[in-house]
């Protein structure tokens, strides 16, 4: 009995001791970032963010996309890699919105994943083809309403922010519309530079160099804040829906089992790297605004999001399978 206490004891201070040697080593190999979509707004702060890394650490940050089931099959990846933050994922919006869509996914959203920080925010824009006669929200909802389930809107897909986007507008402003999922938002706003779509809650990064050259029409911003990127874009509850809120975000996570003292070191090299002046004034000009809060935040951040999305995918009934 004894000599299992003991043995116990000695495991104990040999694991703490092998942890914090290993984080006062870390980084000594190559990290990497899996971004669990194609090439976007989430690809373009990872491979910044992994750029900087690589001068600062003068270790190899590499940025693996791993698309697929709407950002399931990266997430899990994340989810079944070590715990030893070597490997960290970009969650993104969508992260918080799976855990109602899916109706049963192959990790839990919040025990297997350990929060670094969020990087960035950005809102979705409610923009219009310059066909579209609406110049105003106000309008927009007196065609919607006046001819209920004529009027389009594209999505990047089911699940995805400008499919809710659309699913709160709906039930927010008591308007019926049909919703036109695309396999992602190229091809989205391809159609809706194309005319072949009259709508959609494209994220601001993605659509603000197609805004600026005129070719569309944007009417609200869905954050309760205006945009510095764009100014005088009221947002939507300035424009007449009151409530209306939907913040587009991108964070990192790690392995849930992760040393406390290695997701420290991340998020003080994160958050310098993101809040540099230079790096700032870069991703304000997309349409971003850098965040880097705490590990702590950021996690209350995330629940907060599962329950707020979860009640909008349960009323607008709508799952992935």
């Amino acid at each position: 009995m004894l000599r299992a206490s003991l043995a116990a004891a000695l495991f104990c201070v040999v694991a703490i001791g092998c942890t914090g040697a290993a984080a006062q080593s870390f980084p000594n190999r190559p990290l990497r970032i899996v971004v669990p979509l194609s090439a976007g707004a989430a690809d373009t702060l990872s491979r910044t963010i992994a750029a900087k890394l690589t001068e600062r650490w003068n270790q190899a940050v590499v940025v693996e996309n791993r698309p697929g089931a709407g950002t399931t099959l990266g997430t899990d990846f994340v989810a079944k890699a070590p715990a030893d933050g070597y490997t960290l994922l970009m969650a993104t919006f969508s992260h918080a919105v799976n855990a109602t869509f899916y109706r049963k996914l192959p990790f839990d959203t919040l025990k297997d994943f350990a929060a670094v920080t969020l990087v960035a925010s950005a809102p979705n824009v409610l923009e219009v083809h310059p066909s579209v006669p609406a110049t105003t929200v106000a309008q927009l909802i007196a065609m919607a309403k006046a001819q209920p389930g004529k009027l389009n809107f594209a999505s990047a897909g089911n699940g995805s922010s400008s499919h809710l986007a659309g699913e709160l507008f709906k039930s927010l402003a008591g308007v019926e519309m049909v919703h036109v999922a695309y396999k992602g938002a190229a091809p989205a706003l391809n159609d809706m530079l194309g005319g072949r779509v009259e709508m959609t809650f494209d994220p601001l990064p993605s659509s603000l160099a197609q805004i600026k050259a005129g070719k569309l029409r944007p009417l609200a911003v869905t954050t309760t804040t205006r945009s510095a990127a764009l100014p005088d874009v009221p947002t939507m509850s300035e424009a007449g829906v009151p409530g209306y809120e939907l913040n587009g975000w991108s964070g990192l996570l790690v392995h849930a089992n992760t040393p406390k003292e290695i997701v420290g070191a991340l998020h003080q090299e994160i958050v310098a790297i993101i809040t540099a002046p230079d790096i700032r004034e870069r991703f304000t000009g997309l349409g971003f605004d850098i965040v880097g809060n705490t590990p702590e935040q950021f996690q209350a951040f995330i629940e907060a999001e599962v329950v707020k999305w979860g009640k909008v995918v349960r009323d607008a009934n709508v799952h992935a399978d």
